[in-house]
């Protein structure tokens, strides 16, 4: 199965402060932006056909400079995530069985086997999300805060990225929500609202998403 890569990357980072966007902060000698994408070139990560990174207007050149051993396709950002990634899709290929992982620009540790289980996924699901099964005791709570009910936290996972479908799939999804005016808060949620089934691929906490300068701290 052909696979690419896309990472809406076109927000401003604004709960990090410092006034860089921290997708393009640098880590490691280089912007985190480019260390996530370079980490899927690790060695035993599925192989890529290509790779679409959806940036700031005024970071495009830049990051159009960027060198990968796969096609590079770079597309100015939407003015939220979700615009982001229907840009990131429509610049890719025209091969609608091919399977698309979206990713954070700012999760730099995707897990190798979580990845490869969730492209195999797609043999017998609509789509897959990594997500870590939440250890918490989840209270539900009314408008006054008063706790209502105890969840049982076995149900309850934490969605990360990548998130996983196949292009054809992904493009019906984000057509869909666009028309009827729906936000999601995460991308297999489109797929979701659609009827379509989606498989939870458990992954660890090691799939650090950089959000806040307490964030930064781990890495």
């Amino acid at each position: 199965m052909r696979a690419y890569l896309a990472i809406p990357a076109g927000g401003q980072g604004l709960r990090m402060g410092g006034g860089v966007p921290k997708q393009f902060r640098e880590w490691n000698g280089k912007p985190l932006l480019r260390a996530t994408a370079e980490a899927f070139f690790a060695h035993g990560m599925p192989a890529l056909a290509g790779l679409v990174l959806s940036v700031p207007e005024d970071r495009v050149e830049e990051v159009r400079g960027w060198h990968f051993p796969v096609p590079l396709f770079v597309v100015p950002g939407g003015t939220t995530r979700q615009a982001s990634v229907a840009a990131a899709l429509a610049a890719l290929p025209n091969e609608p069985e091919a399977a698309v992982l979206i990713h954070d620009g700012v999760r730099p540790f995707p897990p190798l086997d979580p990845i490869r289980a969730a492209l195999d996924a797609l043999n017998h699901w609509d789509g897959a999300v990594l997500a870590e099964p939440c250890t918490d005791t989840l209270k539900r709570v009314d408008a006054s805060l008063r706790v209502v009910a105890t969840e049982p936290r076995e149900q309850f996972y934490r969605a990360q990225t990548p998130q996983v479908a196949r292009l054809g799939t992904w493009r019906q999804a984000f057509a869909a929500a666009s028309r009827d005016g729906f936000i999601g808060t995460d991308d297999v949620a489109l797929l979701e609202r659609l009827g379509l089934r989606v498989k939870v691929v458990p992954a660890s906490s090691a799939n650090l998403k950089v959000t806040t300068p307490e964030d930064w701290a781990r890495l």
